[in-house]
C-alpha cells in the first residue's frame, strides 16, 4: 500500500481514506444510540450554522438598535454579551435558540433529555469563545458540546 493512500490527500483526508480501505464509521449519532434520519437525529451541519447566524443577527439588530447608538463596534461587542444571555436563557429553558427553533433543532442531553440549566451555562460560554465550536469529532458534535454533555438534534 502506497503511504498517500493511508493518509488520505489533502482534499478527501484521512477519513476517506480509512472508508476506502474497508472501515466502517457508522452513520453520525451511532454511538450515541440516535436515529440515522429523522426526528432525534443528529442535527446537519448547515442548519446549524443557519441557526448560529440567525441568532447572531438577531442579537446583533437589539445591539445596534437598543445599546450602542448607532456605533457599529460596540454593537458588536454588545451583540456577544446578548448572544450569551439568549443562548443561557432560551437552551437552558426551552432547548432552543429562535434561530434553532425557526430550522428545526433542538439542544438535548447526550440522553436525550432537556439539557441541565449548568450544562445550558458552560456551553454558551465556550460557544461564545468560539474555538470550541470548530473543532468537531465524527458525530458532529463541536467540542462545546461534548464538554457539556449536549448534542443538536432535528425537531
Amino acid at each position: 500500500m502506497d503511504n498517500r493512500q493511508a493518509i488520505g490527500s489533502w482534499l478527501s483526508g484521512p477519513r476517506a481514506a480509512a472508508e476506502d480501505m474497508g472501515v466502517d464509521f457508522g452513520y453520525r449519532g451511532q454511538r450515541l444510540g440516535l436515529p440515522e434520519h429523522g426526528p432525534g437525529s443528529v442535527a446537519p451541519l448547515g442548519r446549524r450554522f443557519g441557526a448560529l447566524f440567525i441568532d447572531w443577527g438577531l442579537c446583533f439588530l437589539i445591539a445596534y438598535g437598543l445599546f450602542a447608538g448607532g456605533d457599529q463596534q460596540a454593537a458588536g461587542n454588545w451583540a456577544l454579551g446578548i448572544f450569551l444571555v439568549l443562548g443561557v436563557l432560551t437552551v437552558g429553558t426551552v432547548g432552543f435558540t429562535p434561530g434553532k427553533r425557526l430550522l428545526g433543532l433542538r439542544v438535548a442531553s447526550e440522553n436525550g433529555g432537556r439539557l441541565a440549566f449548568g450544562w445550558a451555562v458552560v456551553r454558551t460560554l465556550l460557544l461564545c469563545l468560539a474555538i470550541p465550536a470548530l473543532v468537531w469529532d465524527r458525530d458532529g458534535r463541536g467540542l462545546h458540546d461534548r464538554l457539556s454533555r449536549a448534542v443538536q438534534v432535528r425537531l
